[in-house]
């Protein structure tokens, strides 16, 4: 099974934050980090999952309504760790440039089904080329128009396709959005191991974020495997990696 960082270490420190990537980064055998990104009102593209503010940091409002400044201002805790803040794309590349150049791989998800973002895809693929990093970054987001416009822009990007149900990922992978790799929801698996050989799949957890306290559980890898997962993106791989 091949493990990758949801929103980095997202169990025990705060999600798409410097911190929970430089904690993700230090993992042995990680196959790679999971991440989102949205537009801010002055055009930046910047590192966080909600479409608003309120659950992360003590600001209200949507990402989309604040200046870069503005963002920068709201103040990320993390308990006995500096405190952190929305990092912008080219932060969270500088810090992991160097990884992702030796083998590290990015998920970046576009969080474009909500509020389609005009020009996000062009700012990233442009980010990515201009950093050589190509071969590391995967694109993926649930707004199947979005990967074939990403598509457009580098018919070598690596694309995959995001849903809750497996099934509903195969359907818009084979309405030719370019992905050719499906980021299921890890309890929605409702095709046969048989059906899916042959793909990469990439299952996504979500639940227990920071500040909730590890469960001190850990999942059984093969009976995953048995259903035709490939990876799983998941909030605390140093439980399993380390």
């Amino acid at each position: 099974m091949k493990i990758w960082a949801h929103r980095g270490c997202s169990q025990r420190y705060p999600e798409n934050t410097l911190l929970a990537f430089e904690k993700a980064i230090t993992i042995q055998n990680l196959t790679g980090i999971e991440l989102d990104i949205q537009l801010t009102r002055d055009n930046e593209l910047v590192v966080v999952h909600d479409e608003r503010v309120d659950r992360t940091t003590e600001g209200i409002g949507f990402v989309r309504d604040y200046t870069l400044p503005q963002l920068k201002k709201l103040h990320i805790y993390a308990d006995n760790n500096p405190t952190q803040s929305i990092p912008t794309m080219d932060e969270v590349f500088d810090l992991l440039e160097i990884r992702l150049k030796s083998g590290l791989k990015l998920n970046i998800e576009l969080k474009n089904s909500v509020y389609p973002y005009d020009g996000m895809e062009e700012k990233i693929v442009r980010m990515v080329h201009k950093r050589g990093l190509q071969k590391a970054v995967i694109y993926s987001t649930f707004y199947a128009k979005s990967l074939e416009k990403i598509k457009m822009l580098d018919s070598d990007a690596q694309i995959g396709i995001l849903d809750r149900k497996v099934s509903d990922c195969m359907y818009k992978m084979k309405g030719g959005c370019g992905a050719v790799a499906l980021h299921p929801f890890w309890r929605e698996i409702d095709l046969t191991a048989e059906q899916l050989e042959g793909y990469t799949v990439r299952a996504w957890m979500s639940g227990h974020l920071y500040p909730e306290k590890p469960t001190g559980g850990r999942l059984d890898f093969t009976q995953l495997e048995a259903q035709g997962i490939t990876d799983i993106i998941l909030n605390e791989p140093e439980a399993y990696l380390t």
